[in-house]
């Protein structure tokens, strides 16, 4: 990689955000430009030459934003591919930009100190775009004031972003204050704070609705004894948010007195009826990307509508959720849905990370999903280019910096001492690698081996501290048995098929510096047929490391549980621990029916009964239910499908089994 290409391309990305609110183009140019870099990578493989392992939640980041442009695609299809529509549809195919857009960011190690310089810069923009139509602002500061301040673009395009922009801002400033970067910690609070402000004077309602939740995604970002002093403030703040502009208050002051709405209002409320009888009368299809339009036109034209709704309001229904209801039905509120909540649920689960950029930049990100959910409840923002283009290269920039600054975050060296148990049987092709792995991690490596015909048990003597041939009575009493040959303070079991990788290796010895927790599980990341899986199969992330003290295995024949005494903590890791399940398809046939036998016997053990074969049936569809569409096992591919109609056999096979067990094999009288 050349050093232009280091400096390039977070200029690009500064100038992008920052520049959004100078210029649509400017955010347009630099969306582009980096998204053709991101092109010239994937074409040249050097992502993967440089060692880049591909972030899961990056790929369902992904699967978020093409979804969206599936479903616009597939209305516009349906509707005949109508003109209106086909201009919607250029809007919208911009989110196939978010790939290429994470491949160029992600392989220059974007960090998290230049995404809070980049958001600086929207706040920067805001104050210039106000002090420069102060500046040429031919009448007094007090008619100025009293407008509707849009900065030359729309009044809610922009008082939606400044806000955005400053609030932004301020997580940066507590970055930079975290940092020991006083003097640009003091900076950027006095940015954010005008920024802020400045989008007040916008008189955009959304703000009102928007700020107080975006101010509790900023919450975790204090210390616990200020979060306290953080959610009272955060009234104050509404307080004096509501009082800064006449429209706001007279606004609240109508709700609360219950008086008639503004005409603004009742616009809204006019289009977001009729867009709702769109949906009522198609909602699996909607009316088209452009059919909302044609629809507007014709309820005007007969009379069903006030014609103000054909000059002001017949593009969208000003609200995201209607929008898509009504061109998409119940694919594009699903679309709509999944690009909002799923880079919110991603950033929300390291809102506490203890590494400080991985925090703000997770902070970040969930106030970027929360403003874009509240505006687009009033506004449809992902049919406006400004707002759908901003929000592309903010979540593309986030998530490359969060997912770089995790990996970077694992420096600590363990201090625990960690035994790790592996439980053997024919296991001469895994055994060696899977040692290798755990010594990664481990002080101390036992392995039991239940009398393998194979060379498993002398080639695990060239890797493991202890190894003993014992008998096999089932995975859990074995497990137990190696357990109880631990002497560290932690213990890792593993199963021969599986490998500890390097990351997580990083990871774990990281955190056993100073536990934050009392056991672990480890994400699976399954390889079969040359490809790994990131979801379906791979969407579990079974128990794998823990104290030792107090903690006993289940004496379950198979899939056995790791029993922790009540009252400790369990935390999952990022890292991913491979699995191999079998070598090709016939193992993976004779370890399925193996393991759905075991599974059969262990259930008829406990009592467990299934009286007719309808049970075995529906827990085979939802297994596959389950493992193809609920873990997004479809984002796998040809080998996802076949992995997820596997488990939906064995869990077939399982209860079948079951079912075979309160019968006699054979009836006396017959033969």
């Amino acid at each position: 990689m050349t050093v232009s290409t280091r400096i390039l391309l977070p200029a690009l990305l500064m100038a992008g955000l920052g520049g959004a609110l100078l210029s649509s183009s400017i955010l347009a140019g630099a969306t582009l430009l980096l998204a053709i870099a991101g092109f010239v990578f994937i074409a040249r493989k050097s992502h993967y030459k440089a060692g880049w392992e591909t972030p899961k939640e990056l790929r369902l980041l992904h699967f978020a934003f093409w979804f969206f442009v599936l479903v616009s695609t597939y209305s516009w299809v349906l509707e005949g591919f109508d003109y209106e529509g086909g201009k919607t549809l250029g809007t919208h195919a911009r989110f196939i930009l978010f790939w290429p857009l994470v491949i160029a960011l992600s392989y220059i190690g974007l960090r998290g100190r230049t995404v809070f310089y980049a958001f600086g810069l929207v706040s920067l923009s805001a104050i210039t775009v106000l002090v420069t139509s102060v500046i040429s602002q031919s009448g007094t500061i007090e008619s100025f004031l009293n407008g509707r301040f849009g900065g030359g673009i729309n009044p809610i395009s922009f008082g939606n972003l400044a806000l955005l922009g400053g609030v932004l801002t301020l997580i940066s400033a507590s970055f930079f204050f975290r940092s020991g970067n006083k003097g640009l910690a003091i900076l950027f609070t006095v940015m954010g704070v005008a920024a802020a402000s400045i989008a007040l004077l916008s008189e955009t309602r959304s703000n009102l609705v928007a700020l107080p939740f975006m101010l509790l995604a900023c919450i975790p970002l204090l210390g616990r004894r200020m979060r306290w002093a953080g959610l009272i403030f955060i009234p104050i703040i509404m307080a004096l948010a509501i009082t800064s502009g006449d429209r706001m208050s007279q606004t609240v002051q109508t709700l609360l007195h219950g008086g008639s709405v503004d005409a603004g209002i009742e616009i809204r409320l006019e289009l977001w009826g009729l867009a709702w009888e769109m949906f009522k009368q198609q909602p699996w299809t909607g009316v088209g990307l452009g059919g909302y339009t044609h629809g507007i036109e014709a309820a005007v034209e007969m009379g069903k509508a006030p014609a103000i709704l054909a000059t002001c309001c017949s593009g969208h229904a000003h609200s995201d959720l209607f929008n898509s209801a009504a061109t998409s039905g119940i694919p594009g509120i699903l679309g709509w849905v999944l690009l909002i909540a799923i880079p919110l649920a991603i950033f929300g689960r390291h809102l506490f990370s203890a590494h400080q950029p991985a925090a703000h930049l997770a902070a970040a990100g969930t106030l970027v999903s929360i403003g874009y959910f509240f505006f687009g409840l009033t506004e449809a923002t992902f049919n406006r280019t400004l707002f759908l283009t901003f929000y592309l290269l903010a979540i593309a920039g986030i998530s490359s910096a969060l997912f770089h600054e995790l990996s970077a975050s694992y420096v600590r060296n363990r201090t625990r001492k960690v035994s790790a148990t592996v439980i053997t049987m024919n296991e001469e092709a895994h055994i060696a690698d899977c040692l290798k792995s755990a010594r990664l991690v481990a002080d101390e490596i036992i392995v039991l081996d239940s009398g393998s015909s194979d060379r498993t048990a002398e080639i695990a003597k060239d890797y493991a501290d202890v190894v003993e041939v014992t008998d096999w009575p089932g995975f859990g009493i074995q497990k137990q048995r190696a357990l109880e040959k631990a002497t560290g303070d932690w213990v890792l079991s593993l199963d021969a098929d599986e490998r500890v990788t390097p990351e997580l290796a990083r990871e774990i010895n990281h955190h056993l510096a100073d536990p934050d927790a009392d056991a672990y599980k480890l994400p699976w990341a399954v390889t079969i047929y040359g490809k790994r899986l990131d979801f379906g199969r791979s969407g579990r992330a079974p128990l794998r490391l823990f104290r030792r003290e107090g903690v006993r295995f289940s004496d379950a024949l198979v899939h056995e549980r790791i029993l922790i005494p009540e009252g400790r903590k369990i935390k999952t890791m990022r890292g991913r621990l491979t699995h191999y399940t079998h070598r090709d398809f016939g193992h993976s046939l004779e370890k399925s029916a193996k393991y759905a036998w075991l599974g059969s016997l262990e259930k008829h053990r406990k009592g467990k009964k299934t009286r007719t074969m309808i049970y075995p049936t529906l827990r085979g569809l939802l297994t596959f239910v389950q493992v193809y569409f609920i873990r997004f096992g479809f984002l796998d591919g040809a080998v996802g499908y076949l992995t997820a109609v596997t488990y939906a056999q064995v869990t077939f096979n399982k209860y079948a089994g079951l079912w075979t067990l309160d019968r006699p094999a054979s009836d006396a009288r017959h033969e």
